[in-house]
């Protein structure tokens, strides 16, 4: 009935061992497909492994913008590799990342530089492979990361498309990404009191324009907040935004649904 359309169930913080309750446990949740993200050329495989193990479960490959220091220059020959991987279901997690601090050695302005020149490559093999891309973007005051990937991305919204993840508001920035023929994807964070940005933007997202994810195994939802997060908690979520729509649950399903299938290019 749902996808869970970001989480990461190579975390540490899950264990190999305890991946079929929990995949158990979002079935009962009707959560029927998974997307679990890697982060950086160590975890893909693992990433990959997850999904030939599990059938409901496909897979995304990336370099996050917090690991591009520690990626080595020649990393493409590699992610080329592991995107053409029939379990592969689009480029991320990338995008940019000016809330943390840059790493010792490293300036603030040469961090965010490798950080733009690895999004534009992965938007380069994205339209190489004909997939789609995965992008996160945080800033410690302003939109600059967001606005930046924007910015990378117009050039090839002809060829990809991108879903800015965990989308953190206001609806204006939404409007932004719907310009160049984008997506949202809204977490357990538009169930925080305090996250009415959030919320609003889910209300005015037009139909077809975002998913819902969980990004496990953080940003639990009320009312599990403060929680490990998983997959299954997509649905509260998903009841959440759809009571603020003023839709049914199943409506919201049924749509959210098809736009993870179309973007991620899953068969039905």
């Amino acid at each position: 009935m749902l996808t869970d359309s970001h989480c990461h169930l190579g975390s540490h913080k899950f264990s190999a061992d305890e991946l079929p309750a929990l995949l158990t446990r979002a079935r009962e949740a009707g959560i029927t497909r998974l997307i679990t993200l890697a982060t950086n050329l160590e975890d893909i495989p693992t990433n990959l492994a997850i999904a030939e193990r599990f059938a409901e479960v496909f897979a995304c490959v990336g370099i996050h913008p917090c690991d591009v220091q520690d990626t080595p220059d020649d990393y493409l020959s590699a992610l080329r590799e592991f995107a053409r991987h029939p379990r592969t279901a689009a480029i991320g997690e990338t995008g940019l990342d000016y809330f943390h601090p840059a790493p010792a050695d490293w300036t603030d302005e040469d961090y965010h530089q490798r950080q733009r020149d690895f999004l534009r490559q992965h938007f380069e093999l994205a339209a190489e492979l004909n997939l789609n891309v995965v992008i996160h973007t945080r800033d410690r005051k302003g939109d600059a990361s967001f606005s930046d990937a924007l910015e990378i991305y117009a050039p090839f919204a002809e060829q990809v498309r991108t879903v800015f993840h965990c989308f953190p508001g206001p609806f204006a920035q939404a409007e932004r990404v719907f310009a160049l023929g984008g997506l949202i994807s809204f977490t357990g964070i538009a169930t925080f009191k305090k996250a009415t940005a959030v919320l609003d933007a889910a209300v005015r997202a037009p139909t077809g324009r975002f998913m819902v994810e969980t990004d496990s195994p953080y940003l639990a939802p009320v009312p599990h907040r403060g929680q490990r997060c998983e997959p299954a908690y997509t649905r509260q979520t998903a009841e959440h935004l759809a009571a603020a729509r003023s839709e049914s649950l199943e409506f919201l399903a049924s749509h959210t649904e098809m736009t993870a299938q179309d973007f991620f290019r899953l068969e039905i």
